[in-house]
């Protein structure tokens, strides 16, 4: 009901805010207006027919907790794919996961991956375990962690396969989290005074970090700001376990409702935008007509607006906002422009290779080769990495706390896309005046003529970023500001604008509202100061700023129309095809055309001396705690491999189990532990009786057991026909040693008995159980018998007679409860949390 109502209050918002954005839309669209031209070109569709990144790496299963090798493909889209192996992404299978990264961190590290979720279950008390509930089977972790959804675990070989893949998973990031087009002048602007206005309506005026991905994203985590810390407050209590393990159960029941809650959101969110849009012919008429009277009568209410908001507004800026002002841009100016620099570095020295190989005779092909790579370098992670580091570094400690800014992270992420917009700007315009000159001069001197185009672009260049850097520091100072002076201004004004209402005539009521017109007041009362601060930064020259007063027109008149041409095609151009790995088979991906092999931005990773396969899909070499296969299980998995590949044409593959359903999420509130005892004749009967007694977990903890259910399953007697050496030879092909490995089969498991006898004391009517490979603590246990051996894989349990066999040691037949062929002697004990 909660999340209902919160849906219902963000929808009656959206619907006010529509017609208010369709009115400034027209508005715009018949006054015109609009900035400073750019003087470089932009590409439309810069990655058509291009994929980012694929290679291998180990992700670790959470339903086995293994690491499995998996071939990752990252397109266009920039979602994370993930395959069974190349083959199986070649052959246009569908992905095993597919990972949006929108909202997600990605990190190197498992301290700081610790630190985070350390902050998950606040004011919970819970013992600290020796080890993490993840361990890392090489030295090169990579980890997405989400506040709300599923974390990630990846790991690779080598330091340089770490930093490259990073680089990637931090694009994926940067990408998804500017999801919001600004292709739809109505959608946007409505969308995001929505959620800017319900949230403020629940008292939240500062930036928030969760204002990423597309709208029902957005929506979802908007859902979950308020919903995941009511759930927190009634769940965390009743997680039991080492604090790790209560960690992790805890971001397996937030990414289950999670689960529910974006599938709603998004559903809920495009019939709204579907009722929004089709009332929009009828109100765009109505503006059309009425546009003068609605602006003259816009501009009456504002002034009385005005004329009460204006004083109080003076003296908020005169006392708590002026004297900040200058230091937050500085603190937003020097890691910016340092950016922005060391792109323009980063393009000249790539400009400087090709001339070196033009002067160094490399020929067409050669030529070729460099202009497609100088043709993706914007979207070239690994190069691009040095001009994002360097935005990085802002830091807004100290202002943060004053004007509710929660992380400089929103501001870091902006002007990196505005970095790579930048750079793909110089890169294109030089591509097409490069491809003009060589059509009008031919290819005689070419070193020159590149040199010409050089000069040309960087001086653009260097306008732009002007602009663009400017730009970017009065909308962050806005960003910063305006929440702070709405959040002091409103007790006292919000209460008198009621009033202004009955000034607004009733047929322009829609596109008039009194709360939209204060925020415009309290913007137009601030927005002089902070032009003033960014003017008197351009004239001081310490970060390459042009002046308001220097504009470049027409500096190239005919350059705009080759912007209106198509991307050059170097590969074509001089008959050379992509090397150093950077095809990729077209598949099923997104971006390519159907057949066609799509040109990979970064190249793939050669790695020499790697210990196993890389593009086979065994497990990672075996560490402490993480069991390497045996020959057998290789053979098994091959087989399973096999018929996961032919299933996967028909269905998509199941992802690592998540508690989607309130059992599952009981289960992981109250965990069940299994375990294997000899079933005694007397206890050979169904039934469930209460008892006093303990179990000794792994910790050394003693757990009190108050119930034992025994389970008995009857075997059809045909079962004793079909004899446990049969369904064995069956399984290893090998008919010859029938006899041999029945007699093997029952020694090992009257063996196993025995050791397990041993570890059994009956204490007054309980049982003393073997250590388990799980980690609980101290709630009361439910103890409940099977009469049946089956396998404990998922459960990351092994019992004494499941673990991995000795060489030549036949493996234990592990059949479901309900078939009729089975071994029926070693008892499973499943262990529950009351």
């Amino acid at each position: 009901p909660n999340c209902h109502t919160h849906w219902n209050e963000f929808a009656d918002v959206y619907e006010q805010q529509y017609p208010v954005a369709l009115f400034n839309s027209v508005r715009y669209e018949i006054e015109g207006g609009g900035g400073t031209q750019s003087q470089l070109l932009h590409r439309k569709d810069a990655l058509a027919g291009r994929s980012i990144f694929s290679g291998n790496l180990f992700q670790y299963l959470e339903e086995n907790r293994k690491w499995r090798n998996r071939f990752v493909s990252v397109p266009n889209s920039y979602t994370i794919s993930l395959y069974e192996s190349k083959a199986a992404h070649e052959r246009g299978l569908h992905p095993k996961v597919t990972i949006s990264c929108a909202g997600y961190k990605a990190l190197t590290s498992l301290d700081e991956y610790m630190e985070l979720m350390n902050t998950s279950l606040p004011g919970i008390k819970a013992k600290v375990g020796s080890n993490p509930f993840i361990k890392c089977a090489t030295q090169f972790p990579l980890i997405l962690w989400h506040p709300y959804a599923r974390h990630h675990y990846f790991c690779v070989m080598t330091e340089k396969e770490q930093k490259k893949w990073h680089a990637v998973l931090q694009d994926c990031v940067r990408h998804c989290n500017n999801g919001l087009s600004e292709d739809c002048p109505v959608q946007t602007p409505a969308f995001t005074d929505a959620v800017r206005l319900h949230r403020q309506a629940k008292g939240h005026y500062g930036t928030w970090d969760m204002m990423c991905g597309e709208p029902p994203q957005i929506l979802a985590n908007l859902v979950m700001e308020t919903l995941h810390p009511e759930l927190r407050n009634v769940i965390a209590p009743r997680l039991k376990g080492k604090m790790q393990q209560r960690q992790r159960n805890w971001m397996l029941i937030s990414d289950a409702v999670y689960k529910q809650v974006l599938p709603q959101t998004k559903g809920q969110y495009e019939a709204l935008v579907g009722v929004c849009e089709a009332q929009r012919v009828k109100l765009d008429a109505t503006l059309r007509t009425d546009m003068d009277q609605i602006i003259t009568s816009k501009e009456h209410v504002s002034s009385k607006i005005r004329a009460l908001v204006l004083p109080k507004a003076e003296q908020l800026l005169r006392t708590s906002i002026q004297p900040y002002i200058s230091s937050i841009l500085e603190a937003l100016m020097e890691p910016t422009s340092r950016g922005f620099s060391e792109v323009r570095d980063v393009f000249f020295k790539e400009l400087v290779e090709i001339s070196k190989n033009s002067l160094n005779g490399g020929g067409k092909e050669k030529l070729g080769e460099h202009m497609e790579r100088l043709s993706m370098l914007a979207f070239h992670p690994v190069k691009m990495q040095s001009c994002y580091e360097k935005v990085e570094q802002l830091n807004l400690e100290g202002l943060q706390q004053r004007f509710d800014v929660s992380s400089p992270s929103v501001f870091v992420s902006r002007a990196q896309i505005l970095m790579r917009e930048q750079m793909d700007n110089a890169v294109y315009t030089f591509e097409q005046l490069l491809n003009q000159s060589l059509e009008t001069q031919g290819e005689n001197d070419l070193c020159k003529t590149m040199q010409k185009c050089q000069d040309r672009v960087l001086k653009k260049y260097d306008y732009d970023s002007s602009t663009v850097r400017k730009k970017f520091f009065r909308e962050a100072l806005l960003q910063i500001v305006i929440p702070y002076m709405l959040q002091q201004l409103s007790p006292s004004c919000s209460p008198e604008l009621p009033r202004f209402k009955e000034l607004i005539f009733e047929d322009f009521s829609r596109f008039l509202l009194v709360e939209n017109m204060f925020e415009e007041v309290v913007l137009q009362s601030v927005t002089k100061d902070i032009m003033m601060a960014v003017k008197e930064a351009a004239v001081q020259r310490r970060h390459n700023l042009y002046r308001d007063s220097i504009i470049l027109t027409n500096s190239d008149p005919n350059l705009h129309l080759l912007g209106e041409t198509a991307a050059v095609d170097w590969a074509a151009k001089f008959g050379t095809d992509e090397a150093d790995g950077t095809a990729e088979g077209g598949g099923s991906g997104e971006g390519g055309g159907s057949g066609k092999r799509r040109r990979q931005v970064v190249s793939m990773i050669q790695l020499d001396g790697v210990p196993l396969p890389y593009e086979s899909c065994l497990e990672v070499p075996g560490v402490e705690q993480i069991p390497e296969e045996d020959v057998e299980s290789k053979e098994e998995e091959k087989v399973e491999e096999k018929e996961e590949e032919e299933q996967e044409e028909e269905e998509l593959p199941a992802e690592p189990k998540s508690p989607d359903s309130v059992n599952e999420i009981r289960d992981l509130i109250n965990p069940v532990v299994e375990v294997v005892l000899p079933a005694s004749e007397e206890n050979q009967v169904n039934g469930t009786e209460p008892t006093t007694g303990t179990i000794t977990m792994d910790d050394g903890l003693e757990e009190e057991v108050t119930h034992v259910t025994t389970v008995v399953d009857d075997a059809p007697k045909k079962s004793a026909k079909t004899s446990a050496q049969t369904i064995l030879q069956q399984l290893i092909g090998n008919k010859e040693a029938e006899t041999e490995k029945q007699r093997q089969e029952e020694a090992d498991i009257k063996n196993a008995i025995e050791e397990i006898e041993i570890a059994v004391q009956d204490d007054d009517g309980g049982k003393q159980v073997p250590e388990s490979d799980v980690e609980l603590s101290p709630p009361p246990l439910k103890v409940t018998q099977l009469t049946d051996s089956s396998s404990h894989e998922d459960s990351g349990f092994q019992s004494p007679t499941n673990e991995a066999p000795e060489d030549g040691e036949p493996e234990p037949i592990t059949n479901g409860l309900n078939r009729a062929d089975q071994i029926i002697d070693p008892a499973d004990v499943e262990v529950a949390l009351a």
